[in-house]
């Protein structure tokens, strides 16, 4: 048995926060605004196996109002919605992902990410894809007001 779930996540970018993005720190002028570390990739990912899992999405199990999640570190996270998968007897086949962001330009951090998200999800990074994409100068993204990502991931019953 299989079950498929999406997830998204959007970020503002400002002054003086990190940008972290599949638990890899991406040199750039501005990060990723949020209570936790605001990894827009981890998130999408996270919200994915949730919405497979039909178990709500991040603001659910780590609500932004409660301090315990103040700064949290994203992967730790996703590790943590991994652990419930696993409960309910499931396990990732793959995972589909894009990221959207105008700068700083991504291609050299992708292998990392796609690394640090096998290793959390435990798969091969051969199931993890992560693509990068610009705004083309359009929207928020395009703008370089935020960054955004889009994940698609597989689940099968263990």
């Amino acid at each position: 048995m299989y079950r498929i779930g999406t997830g998204h996540d959007t970020h503002r970018l400002v002054e003086g926060r990190p940008l972290v993005l599949g638990g890899v720190l991406v040199e750039s002028e501005r990060g990723a605004e949020g209570h936790s570390d605001a990894d827009a990739l981890a998130h999408a990912i996270a919200d994915a196996i949730l919405g497979a899992l039909c178990e709500g999405d991040l603001g659910v199990h780590f609500p932004d109002r409660d301090p315990q999640w103040k700064d949290a570190d994203s992967l730790d996270l996703l590790a943590r919605v991994m652990w419930l998968a696993k409960e309910q007897g499931w396990r990732v086949v793959n995972v589909d992902s894009t990221v959207m962001l105008e700068r700083p330009r991504l291609r050299p951090f992708v292998q990392e990410m796609r690394e640090k998200l096998a290793q959390t999800l435990n798969v091969e990074p051969a199931c993890v894809s992560v693509k990068a994409k610009t705004g083309e100068g359009l929207d928020a993204v395009g703008r370089g007001e935020a960054v955004t990502a889009q994940a698609v991931i597989l689940l099968t019953r263990v």
